[in-house]
């Protein structure tokens, strides 16, 4: 193996408060993180450009190389949630999330207040695909709020989706449900846009009086009586191929991304969600992933060139506001997955990169514009000090690094 590219979802963060104005990663004991930084080359990364706010799929698109254009969230989330797809199907990410009502079009949470398990949006799924509709669809949960729906037939993906938030390249934050929207005059985009629009007042209807949601109430916990929907895709993504990589990947975005690039991705099956702490369920996850990509590197050690690995779980306090809770998940990261890294690396001579899809600090609870720390562990033999955090890769070697360019500039690609 020549090289592991490890994104820890969310990395960035801003100081705060609850850190004695300190970062997750700054605050976080990262010893073996370290020990790369010391032997290798800091810098910090525009994961697209500055002043753009990614979202994952874009930045995981850029990273490798892509144009935003090559692809779409729902495509890419449909691939690695097992739908098949056929040109001209039109597919989506999906939240299951919480309003007040149609009439107001207030969001009180995207996420469902995180407490939805896996058994009631299974529960859920099965009655929103009994909607009629003048086409046919399917409608998939997948990981805690998590789904994707496709609609079936000759749509046009010239359309925006119902929470502006999450409109591509708009960078808008609204809790203001809307309509989907037709982009064109072109009376496909229109239909589709009804059709979409039918969909989602129908699975209101059926959400909002479903006995799954009246006892979630009746428990003090929000409803997931809403379906807020972005990312419209119906091509095919046409992504680079990365045909020598693997892939250590578990949520679908990241499944369907790998997928698409060529490479062969080894997954597992995410610990159900089961009650309603959602960070014990993201902890059982977390230590799942670390172990499992460890696992994954040391089967393929002698057959594959690189690996990619995606850690999901640092993303969820960013959005939370749990600075606490990051930086402790960092520190677990990294003595187990950059403790096992650390341990094989040198003696193979393996570069490894490290950074993030994107910044989610704390205290904005949501994705921002800021630069991502990257660390290149590139076999340095004369260690000098360094903590790898915002502070210190602001300052490195690397310099300002633009998202697209990052794996030509360590050399993971020509």
């Amino acid at each position: 193996m020549k090289g592991i590219f490890v994104i820890l979802d969310g990395l960035g963060d801003l100081p705060h408060k609850l850190l004695n104005e300190q970062t997750p990663l700054e605050a976080a004991q990262t010893p073996n993180l370290d020990f790369l930084a010391a032997r290798g080359a800091l810098g910090y990364m525009y994961p697209i450009k500055p002043g753009f706010i990614p979202e994952s799929d874009e930045a995981i698109v850029s990273l490798f190389g892509n144009d935003l254009i090559s692809s779409t969230r729902g495509q890419l989330e449909a691939r690695g949630s097992d739908l098949k797809l056929t040109r001209g199907d039109l597919a989506f990410r999906v939240n299951f999330g919480t309003i007040d009502s149609l009439a107001q079009g207030n969001i009180i949470d995207r996420r469902a207040g995180r407490t939805l398990t896996t058994e009631e949006a299974s529960i859920l799924a099965k009655a929103i695909n009994k909607i009629k509709l003048p086409c046919e669809f399917v409608f998939k949960s997948t990981i805690q709020h998590r789904a994707a729906v496709v609609f079936r037939g000759g749509f046009s993906d010239n359309v925006l989706g119902n929470d502006l938030t999450y409109i591509q390249g708009m960078n808008l934050y609204s809790n203001k449900i809307v309509k989907c929207k037709p982009l064109d005059d072109d009376e496909n985009s229109q239909y589709s846009a009804n059709i979409v629009n039918e969909f989602l007042e129908k699975a209101h209807a059926v959400l909002n009086n479903h006995p799954i949601n009246i006892e979630r109430a009746r428990k003090g916990l929000l409803p997931a009586n809403f379906l807020l929907i972005r990312g419209a895709g119906i091509e095919p993504p046409k992504l680079k191929q990365y045909k020598k990589w693997i892939s250590s990947s578990y949520m679908p975005l990241e499944i369907g991304f790998s997928n698409v690039c060529g490479m062969k991705n080894y997954s597992f099956e995410y610990p159900e969600l089961t009650g309603i702490d959602a960070y014990e369920n993201l902890w059982k996850g977390l230590r799942k992933a670390c172990k499992h990509a460890s696992n994954v590197i040391q089967k393929n050690i002698k057959r594959a060139d690189y690996t990619y690995i995606h850690i999901k779980e640092t993303d969820d306090p960013g959005h939370d506001n749990k600075p606490i809770e990051k930086k402790l998940m960092l520190e677990y990261i990294d003595i187990t997955l950059f403790r096992y890294l650390r341990s094989i690396v040198t003696q193979n001579k393996i570069k490894v990169v490290v950074t993030g899809d994107h910044s989610t600090p704390c205290k904005l609870k949501a994705h921002s514009a800021d630069p991502v720390p990257v660390l290149f562990y590139n076999l340095g033999q004369v260690p000098v000090a360094k903590k790898f955090c915002e502070k210190e890769c602001r300052k490195g070697e690397l310099g300002r690094i633009m998202g697209q360019e990052l794996l030509q500039k360590v050399g993971f690609v020509k």
